[in-house]
């Protein structure tokens, strides 16, 4: 089911020069397949209606996740925007976000999927951490929660985010340091591109266990939470009944012409910093 990769081999990498360039028109080719698949998506198995929260990646706020959220109602769940405003990835904001989760948990006896672009993820993961029992299922896209320091992203990502976020750069290495590297104790899906020109794809795979995968995709970076084939991953991960989780089976018909075989980590899972 899986490749297998050495994690020491990939760590420090950041993503190449040539994904990096064509971000933007590639984000636009996402854009647009989403348009004209839209009647196809809705095909998708409808919702039970439980709240799912949308986490925006770094420099982003809710109107990056707009059509994301509408693809969610409209699949019959509840979508949640994070309501925080840009994503500065400061930690007065991871502050911020714990608060309003305890706030939207307290508020709703249902548990709460979270989906997380980028940094956003790094974030949803963490609150899955800390909130087990009110967390039904994590789903990052493109996020680097394995990365060890500010090296595995894009040069002029990483100073933007330490001008930001307002820490240097053993700050940042340290931030990311703190974030344990085994899945949360909740179902996870780990969604990533060998093409991601912001951040090191082996930066974003999650080490799998009885309830965690790693799926990938062929996306760019900042297009995840645009692309259609993302929105299929998306749709079939949360209408699996909640306690009976399944990995995501790629070799079923169509799937295998549009899904990769994805990586396996194979490294022990470092000690973590706390």
């Amino acid at each position: 089911m899986y490749q297998e990769i050495d994690v020491e081999q990939s760590r420090g990498r950041s993503p190449s020069v040539w994904h990096a360039a064509t971000e933007l028109p590639r984000v636009v080719f996402e854009f647009s397949s989403l348009l004209y698949t839209w009647p196809l998506l809705g095909t998708a198995p409808r919702g039970d209606g439980h709240p799912v929260l949308v986490l925006p990646g770094f420099t982003a706020g809710d109107e990056s996740t707009v059509m994301l959220r509408r693809y969610l109602g409209r699949l019959g769940y509840t979508p949640l925007p994070w309501g925080l405003g840009r994503n500065t990835g400061s930690f007065a904001l991871q502050e911020q976000l714990f608060e309003r989760f305890r706030a939207l948990a307290g508020g709703d006896p249902r548990r709460i999927s979270i989906i997380g672009q980028s940094l956003g993820g790094v974030f949803a993961r963490e609150l899955a951490r800390q909130f087990p029992d009110r967390v039904r299922f994590a789903i990052t896209l493109g996020s680097p929660f394995s990365s060890e320091g500010p090296e595995s992203a894009n040069g002029a990502v990483a100073r933007l985010f330490q001008y930001m976020s307002g820490m240097t750069r053993e700050q940042m290495r340290d931030q990311m340091l703190r974030y344990p590297a085994e899945a949360p104790p909740v179902p996870c899906s780990a969604v990533y591109s060998k093409s991601d020109g912001v951040v090191h794809w082996s930066s974003c795979l999650e080490y799998p266990g009885t309830e965690a995968e790693n799926i990938e995709v062929v996306a760019s970076h900042t297009g995840m939470a645009m692309n259609p084939v993302v929105y299929h991953i998306i749709a079939d991960r949360l209408a699996q009944p909640e306690g009976r989780w399944k990995p995501f089976d790629r070799s079923r018909g169509w799937r295998a012409l549009v899904y990769p075989q994805p990586e396996r980590k194979t490294a022990k899972v470092p000690a973590c910093a706390n």
